[in-house]
């Protein structure tokens, strides 16, 4: 017996209503991106390895997946190499590119290398595919879409303003409950230089970003393993534990840091922020959250993080800026802020929160009866007028029992049904079966339009 056909673990086949609903979660983040200026681009699904190695930090590094150099890869490799059973320097030689593990870093690339065709500040959107090596969970795979709006080429608050305007406003064309957390790398850098270790940045954030899946006692042992002393523990301990109101955080840390340049300079862009936001009736709630830390290295100023306030699922958007990620292709001093939208993880909070709208369901608002080539004739030139007309109709393709079509548009919930058999050609003439309610009407042909438009 043959095998069964499967896919690659943490990928999925879509059926087509969830297609759909995928659609209309990527058609509102697009209306969205557009109707605030952005404009949209596209980069290629694979980059060379140097483009994304060192970007996303230790962690990150290790969840790229990397493609095999065409021809024979083994042809330049040292039979020592081989046997030396190090992986990650057998990869290094016989990988030259890899899946694009988010779409900021290729943004970054894209900008340096067409920055004499661009206009700046540029203002970016995109939605493609990206690919991470990680354990497959729920809410969590390994082939999962991101739509990213980025402006790159200006300092502007303004920008972390609108960002977050973005989110608000796309969730609330969703009809998603939002969290919206906010924070500042150089708070975390502060608070890094305040408890003594300033060269721990990097493994301080790491840990603190884990702190809502692990726990504090978890986050606290992973810092000691890290090499931060005990000391400097039992400082950053009760500061990523403080709750309060947005008000109370942001006068308890000025008062921390204050002895650190540029602690105090990440609470004041954390303030212009937060009081510009006051100015604006928005429904998602918005938190300053000392403990949100965004562990890719390459995030400068303001950090960006959404959660879902009905369904326990992760991070559903999130971002922040970076002053200097073009630097590294030979662009210095391009700085830029951004925020990616996980349309996998919004997918799962409509469905389990059952937001998604009922004429999803279906894409044909009528099907014609097939009773023969007479008939179908009178239906094809009907049809022609109704697609004219913008009205999604079809007609079933065989001419077999009527029972059968019937059970099509029922198990396709077409809410409409047209027969025009003899008679009804021959008077000019459709009765139309509303499948929900089970009544028939006669209608003249040349009223269908109008009548379907009317329901």
């Amino acid at each position: 017996m043959s095998r069964k056909p499967s896919i690659p673990k943490g990928t999925r086949d879509f059926l087509p209503v969830e297609t759909a609903r995928r659609n209309h979660i990527f058609d509102t983040v697009r209306n969205v991106f557009d109707l605030y200026g952005y404009v949209p681009i596209e980069t290629p699904a694979m980059e060379n390895l140097s483009t994304l190695l060192g970007k996303y930090g230790e962690e990150g590094d290790k969840l790229l997946f990397r493609i095999l150099n065409t021809g024979d890869f083994m042809n330049k490799l040292r039979h020592e190499d081989v046997l030396a059973g190090d992986s990650s320097r057998l990869a290094n030689k016989i990988c030259e590119r890899g899946l694009r593990y988010d779409l900021t870093v290729p943004f970054a690339r894209y900008v340096v290398q067409h920055r004499n065709e661009l206009t700046f500040p540029f203002k970016r959107y995109q939605i493609q595919p990206v690919w991470r090596a990680d354990r497959p969970q729920k809410g969590r795979y390994r082939e999962f879409f991101q739509c990213d709006v980025d402006v790159i080429g200006s300092d502007s608050l303004l920008n972390e303003v609108e960002l977050t305007q973005i989110i608000d406003d796309t969730f609330e064309r969703l009809g998603v409950n939002a969290i919206i957390k906010l924070n500042n790398r150089k708070i975390l850098t502060g608070l890094a230089e305040i408890i003594g270790e300033p060269q721990q940045l990097t493994s301080l954030t790491v840990a603190i970003d884990k702190l809502e899946k692990i726990g504090i006692d978890a986050v606290c042992l992973e810092m000691k393993e890290r090499g931060i002393s005990p000391g400097a523990i039992e400082k950053i301990k009760p500061v990523i534990e403080l709750k309060g109101c947005n008000r109370d955080k942001m006068e308890t840390l000025y008062v921390l840091l204050r002895e650190s340049k540029t602690g105090l300079q990440g609470m004041d862009e954390m303030k212009l922020v937060l009081d510009t936001l006051e100015k604006f009736d928005l429904r998602s709630s918005i938190e300053f959250d000392i403990a949100l830390a965004r562990g890719l290295n390459y995030y400068t100023g303001t950090i960006f993080e959404v959660k879902s306030a009905d369904v326990e699922i992760g991070s559903i958007c999130g971002g922040g800026r970076y002053d200097d990620l073009t630097g590294v292709f030979g662009l210095a001093g391009l700085s830029g802020v951004g925020i990616s939208f996980g349309a996998d993880r919004i997918y799962d909070v409509l469905k389990q929160t059952d937001s998604f709208p009922e004429t999803l369901e279906t894409a044909t608002r009528i099907m014609f009866v097939n009773f023969g080539q007479p008939e179908s004739s009178v239906c094809l030139s009907l049809l022609a007028g109704l697609r004219k007309s913008g009205i999604s109709s079809e007609i079933y393709p065989d001419s077999v029992k009527i029972k059968k079509q019937m059970q099509y548009a029922n198990n396709r919930n077409i809410p409409f049904v047209a027969i025009i058999g003899e008679t009804e050609s021959r008077q000019g003439s459709a009765t139309v079966k509303n499948m929900q309610t089970g009544t028939q009407t006669t209608i003249h042909q040349k009223e269908l339009v109008k009548y379907l438009l009317d329901q």
